[in-house]
């Protein structure tokens, strides 16, 4: 069960690894791009076409002839990597369970952006968890972790891609070890739960007012999405990739723009400035800053937004 391309590793490592896969459930097909006139299908419903598997889109997880429909399969084990919540009768079918991945050290970062909030928060170190689940989100006994460090200048898209094979051997290994039956869960830590909320668009907006390391981290780890934005000459922009200085005029208002129109871009938090390298504004592509400065004119000396 799973619909995004960080799906797709996983469930081709257990084909590859000769496992009888009885079907794959994914999302609905969805009419997107120019007009929304085109059929987009998910990722993980164009890797299982690929390889002749049986592909299942519910509407309603809960309907009954979707779940008639699952029980038909007779599936030993449900594995679920990027896909959405599960009703009861759905992930207790099975008779070894229903395995989820979640790209965090559980029982940190539960939710729907593990990858974005680790490094909006500064973390050094994230990874994967493999677990069983049970009525809340993402608190099922752990059947194994791996540790993925986090760089200096990572994305959340650097990360997100660097994890994908990981996670996959991860699925392979936990698939492995329930087959065998020689299995010892770990129950997680109530103590040390910390959250991932989904991030809408609100989330996004940047707030200069803050120390640079922090700003910093909350644009690479909101890129390249949902993207942090902020307001030029009362325009949204997207900021993509950046890289910050410490102490340079402080002084300065935080939000104050400056730049030499050519080649830079700087905008001043508390304690230093954003150099913005890569940025996109509403309906165009995004471009590195000089590219965007050759074709257009900053009259804005601040980020904030004239009302």
């Amino acid at each position: 069960m799973g619909t995004p391309e960080f799906a797709v590793p996983s469930l081709k490592i257990l084909v590859e690894n000769g496992y009888n896969i009885v079907g794959v459930i994914t999302s609905t097909d969805k009419y997107g791009g120019r007009g929304k006139k085109q059929l987009l299908q998910s990722a993980v419903k164009k890797y299982a076409q690929l390889n002749e598997l049986n592909i299942l889109q519910p509407k309603n997880l809960k309907s009954p002839e979707f779940v008639d429909e699952l029980r038909a399969l007779k599936a030993e084990l449900q594995v679920v990597v990027a896909f959405r919540m599960l009703p009861e009768v759905v992930w207790n079918m099975p008779p070894l369970g229903t395995m989820n991945l979640h790209a965090s050290l559980l029982p940190k970062y539960r939710g729907a952006a593990p990858i974005n909030w680790a490094i909006v928060r500064g973390e050094k170190e994230t990874g994967l968890t493999s677990f069983l689940l049970q009525h809340e989100i993402d608190t099922g006994d752990m059947i194994d972790q791996v540790t993925v460090p986090i760089l200096p200048d990572d994305t959340a898209g650097d990360l997100h891609d660097r994890m994908m094979p990981i996670g996959a051997a991860l699925v392979l290994k936990s698939v492995k070890l329930i087959e065998s039956g020689q299995i010892n869960m770990q129950v997680q830590d109530s103590s040390k739960v910390t959250k991932a909320p989904k991030i809408h668009h609100e989330d996004c907006a940047i707030d200069f007012a803050q120390p640079v390391a922090d700003v910093y981290n909350f644009i690479r780890g909101m890129a390249p999405y949902p993207a942090a934005w902020t307001h030029i000459d009362g325009k949204e922009v997207k900021i993509l990739g950046c890289r910050y200085h410490l102490s340079e005029k402080p002084y300065l208002k935080p939000g104050t723009i400056e730049s030499d129109q050519k080649t830079w871009l700087k905008i001043h938090c508390s304690d230093g400035v954003i150099e913005v390298l890569k940025i996109k504004m509403a309906g165009k592509r995004a471009m590195n800053v000089a590219d965007f400065l050759n074709g257009y004119q900053i009259m804005a000396k601040s980020t904030e937004r004239r009302k």
